[in-house]
């Protein structure tokens, strides 16, 4: 538990600082065009939410708490969610085909998969061990 509570802490951070470049630099953004950007504009709220959930079930998980399992529960839910947005938008978009040429697109490829992965540990790991301490599950 103690690798899953540094990898959602490590995610929140990297969450955050995401956006804080997203914002303030632009490094991170794909394209310049406005339907993009338009995309990327609605996330911010809900990323830094998933961060939030991500940053609580670390800390609980790495002390052994109920609520880490609990909070790791929506952490995971909302890293899949993410993801999955995230990917079928590139893949509506053929935004994959940029990757030979972008940075910033092999940069969200490894965002969109490490979130996948991420949320769908978080979730296993986490139902087993909120199961253990309840009558659920």
């Amino acid at each position: 538990m103690k690798i899953l509570a540094t990898l959602l802490i490590l995610g929140a951070v990297v969450t955050v600082a995401y956006w804080t470049n997203y914002l303030i630099a632009g490094d991170v953004r794909v394209l310049p065009d406005y339907w993009y950007g338009a995309f990327e504009d609605a996330f911010p709220v809900a990323d830094l939410w998933m961060a939030l959930c991500m940053f609580v079930a670390g800390i609980g998980l790495w002390r052994g708490a109920r609520s880490g399992a609990l909070f790791g529960l929506m952490a995971g839910s909302a890293l899949i969610y993410l993801a999955a947005m995230d990917i079928t938008f590139n893949v509506e978009h053929g935004l994959y085909a940029l990757l030979p040429r972008s940075g910033a697109m092999i940069a969200e490829t490894v965002i969109n998969a490490s979130s996948l992965g991420l949320g769908v540990a978080t979730l296993l790991m986490s139902w087993r061990r909120a199961a253990k301490r309840s009558s659920f599950g």
